[in-house]
């Protein structure tokens, strides 16, 4: 079992990135809320890891702190919920409010989140309840410019919306979200400041 990494950053495009171990390049699957506390490319990085066996593929799944990962490995534990829409949670709330949510029965905020319907929502509040206090210490990662772009830039409005259909959102949802994110922030200055604002939108929209 591979659970930490140590390395370089290689290379990250939402919500993927690459870690240089040693001339060995592992690429690593991430939640957005990790993705947002990466390095620039080229400096170190040490990150928590779950394995992900299938018949036909690994897949590495990394984190930006061991109760990330505590929280991932609860969820993929409930009927109806795998690692893509546990990664899809956690991109689109941190643990506090994820905890906040299932604490006051909030149906409507969790099925905001790309493929959870009511029954999933509802089967999440109430497989969860007993299990969230350890996880409602995380506050949301500063927000911060992290891939070097320029405000305005056509490269990071398109690296956001391929990021927001990885997270499971429909193109149309995802460009949608990116145009209106856009009109409303005039100061977003990179894909992950682009990426956090449209995510925290879709959520808190009720």
């Amino acid at each position: 079992m591979i659970g930490r990494l140590a390395g370089l950053l290689a290379a990250k495009k939402a919500p993927q990135i690459l870690i240089d171990c040693q001339g060995v390049g592992y690429e690593v699957d991430v939640s957005m809320t990790t993705y947002y506390q990466l390095p620039e490319i080229g400096e170190s990085i040490s990150i928590w890891t779950h394995l992900q066996i299938k018949d036909d593929s690994h897949a590495l799944i990394g984190f930006s702190s061991e109760q990330e990962r505590k929280l991932f490995r609860q969820l993929i534990r409930i009927n109806g919920v795998g690692p893509k829409m546990a990664l899809t949670i956690l991109s689109g709330i941190n643990n506090q409010e994820f905890a906040i949510c299932v604490t006051h029965n909030d149906v409507a905020t969790l099925t905001r989140l790309p493929g959870v319907g009511k029954k999933t929502a509802e089967r999440l509040i109430i497989e969860m309840r007993d299990k969230v206090e350890e996880f409602a210490v995380s506050a949301l990662p500063a927000e911060n410019s992290g891939a070097g772009f320029v405000a305005g830039s056509g490269s990071f409005r398109s690296e956001a919306i391929e990021a927001l259909q990885a997270l499971g959102y429909k193109p149309q949802d995802a460009e949608q979200m990116v145009k209106q994110t856009e009109a409303r922030d005039v100061d977003i200055d990179s894909a992950s400041t682009l990426i956090r604002r449209a995510l925290q939108s879709s959520v808190q929209r009720l």
